[in-house]
């Protein structure tokens, strides 16, 4: 992750880019606020809700957008077949609060 503006942990807007390599998604997750997200290149696959499915995951490819809803749970990455890892720009309003649907697991998983 690379932060081009502002901060995580400083309230206020923030601009980071994130690289997702083949083979990992993050866990079932939400935040506190919205999150706007641009993939810049690759496919993102994401999906809402507790419940971990990659299988259920939706591509998105490079100039698509997604707007995260604050507090809705979701998951994201990259599937272990693709070709490429997934660049994506995230913005939103910090300080960013990260709530994990099952706290007893990592962040992310090894797909």
């Amino acid at each position: 992750m690379a932060t081009l503006y502002g901060a995580l942990d400083t309230p206020g807007p923030y601009l980071v880019l994130m690289k997702w390599h083949p083979g990992y998604m993050s866990a079932p997750h939400s935040y506190a606020t919205d999150r706007l997200s641009l993939v810049l290149s690759g496919t993102w696959w994401v999906n809402s809700g507790p419940d971990f499915d990659p299988i259920q995951a939706v591509p998105v490819a490079a100039g698509g957008f997604v707007r995260r809803i604050a507090h809705t749970p979701r998951y994201d990455g990259v599937k272990r077949d693709a070709k490429e890892p997934a660049v994506i720009a995230l913005f939103g309003i910090a300080p960013v609060e990260v709530t994990l649907v099952d706290p007893s697991k990592l962040g992310w998983r090894q797909i």
